[in-house]
């Protein structure tokens, strides 16, 4: 093992946690920053890697972890071992290199949540080099949300620009994640365990960060390493139900059965093996431990909450409004954690009107701050734990006893801002944005109610 670590995951020196009825938004933060902490690669990589072959190791990899996860391998993988492969990741999202840890493993960026050429290319050189593979060959496939945009090569008959709108469209939708995958695999030549088919005959082993409800290591980035229990059917049943149109030569391709994805069962996936090296649930039991050694009771509700971002966020507030008001269910203080993946369905808007800026975490905060009406002994903090908000600059927002008061005085009406799903506008116009950078993992949305 090499003795410089990836400094985005080494031991460093944690604050002091500050006192969360004093200075209740830094606290929040600090149970934030420990989720995240503990979602980094090395933590969990360093039990699940196999020995190395009598063959060469490549790497494959796809994510938004994919930069950060990439680097931890190359400090724990034996430096007289070969190593070499490629690995995309998003813009932006690379940690800067340890000085002294040699780079063993490609690494480029691509555009996400909307593909682009950049990752166009980098797919198909990634499928590419699968070639030529044999029975003493391993290759580690290092997997993490966002995968899907990032590892784009669409089926025959289906170009770049197909792909985005159609990927635009499901975004725009409300579909949840299993379903965006779902399409997102039977039009790709790469997802949908298609890219481990491709390895055989060499052994396959997938490390992998969930970012999904459940930890299906199928949905994870659309599982380009597993086999998919989905078909062309369930395919055309989800564009149907949101309306969303395909090239007609991809729908009668659909109908026929012809572009069915590898499934259970599958010789080629024989010995193949798949770890979650990071989830959900750790990255809240994390923030829940953290708040516990501050004598403060914490309580994890799921990681695997899903449904409209407004709407989880009303039934946030009417669980917040309960234990502030009646002690029930839970005795304040306390604070209460969730995690999950909720969808934003984006509303119709009039040409005259901008669109709206903001993503899933924005969302719930505007649905929560609204059905709070200013309750007087709760402050929230919801985040996606990549460090960014659907397409803008930050991770998420602050709610806090105040909010719609000082949104009164800066003249921000909620109702107008959810109608146009404009969860950034509101909340930089109160200063209440999380702006962090991108953290170099991703285990989803993170929420925490903190009740006084």
């Amino acid at each position: 093992m090499h003795e410089n670590l990836p400094a985005h995951a080494a031991a460093s020196a944690i604050p002091p946690l500050p006192n969360f009825r004093s200075h209740p938004r830094d606290f929040l933060r600090a149970l934030f920053d420990a989720a995240v902490r503990s979602a980094q690669p090395l933590h969990g990589m360093r039990a699940q890697l196999p020995e190395p072959p009598k063959g060469r190791t490549l790497v494959l990899g796809a994510g938004k972890a994919g930069g950060a996860m990439a680097q931890a391998l190359e400090a724990l993988w034996p430096q007289d071992a070969p190593l070499s492969g490629l690995v995309v990741t998003r813009y932006g999202h690379v940690p800067p290199r340890p000085t002294g840890l040699p780079q063993r493993i490609e690494v480029v960026e691509a555009a996400h949540p909307v593909p682009d050429a950049a990752g166009l290319a980098a797919a198909q050189r990634i499928l590419d080099l699968t070639q030529g593979l044999t029975e003493d060959d391993l290759v580690l496939c290092l997997i993490s949300g966002g995968g899907s945009s990032l590892l784009t090569l669409p089926c025959d008959g289906v170009t770049l620009q197909d792909k985005q709108r159609i990927n635009r469209a499901l975004l725009d939708s409300g579909a949840h994640i299993g379903e965006m995958n779902c399409v997102r695999k039977h039009l790709s030549r790469i997802k949908g365990g298609r890219l481990a088919a491709a390895c055989a005959p060499a052994q396959v082993v997938t490390l992998t960060i969930s970012d999904v409800p459940g930890d299906d290591p199928s949905v994870i980035a659309s599982g380009p390493t597993v086999p998919d229990a989905t078909t062309c059917a369930d395919a055309l049943g989800i564009l149907a139900r949101y309306g969303i149109e395909v090239p007609p030569a991809i729908r009668t391709a659909l109908q026929a059965g012809s572009l069915e994805t590898p499934k259970p069962g599958d010789a080629r996936f024989a010995g193949h093996a798949v770890h979650l090296i990071a989830t959900p649930q750790q990255a809240l039991e994390a923030a829940a431990a953290l708040a516990r050694s501050a004598g403060l009771p914490a309580y994890v509700l799921s990681d695997e909450i899903e449904g409209e971002s407004r709407e989880v966020g009303k039934v946030h507030a009417a669980l917040a409004r309960a234990v502030a008001r009646r002690g029930q269910p839970f005795v304040a203080p306390c604070v209460i954690l969730s995690g999950g993946e909720t969808t934003v369905t984006v509303r119709p808007r009039a040409p005259d009107v901008p669109r709206g800026r903001g993503g899933r975490a924005g969302e719930f905060c505007l649905g929560l701050a609204q059905a709070l009406q200013g309750e007087g002994a709760v402050w929230a903090l919801a985040a996606d734990t990549d460090g960014i908000d659907g397409s803008e600059d930050n991770a998420g927002a602050f709610v806090g006893p105040d909010t719609l008061a000082r949104a009164g005085v800066a003249g921000l009406r909620i109702d107008d801002h959810l109608a146009r799903n404009d969860a950034w506008g509101f909340f930089a116009g109160l200063d209440d944005l999380l702006v962090t950078g991108p953290t170099h993992t991703n285990v989803n949305d993170f929420r925490a109610l903190l009740i006084l």
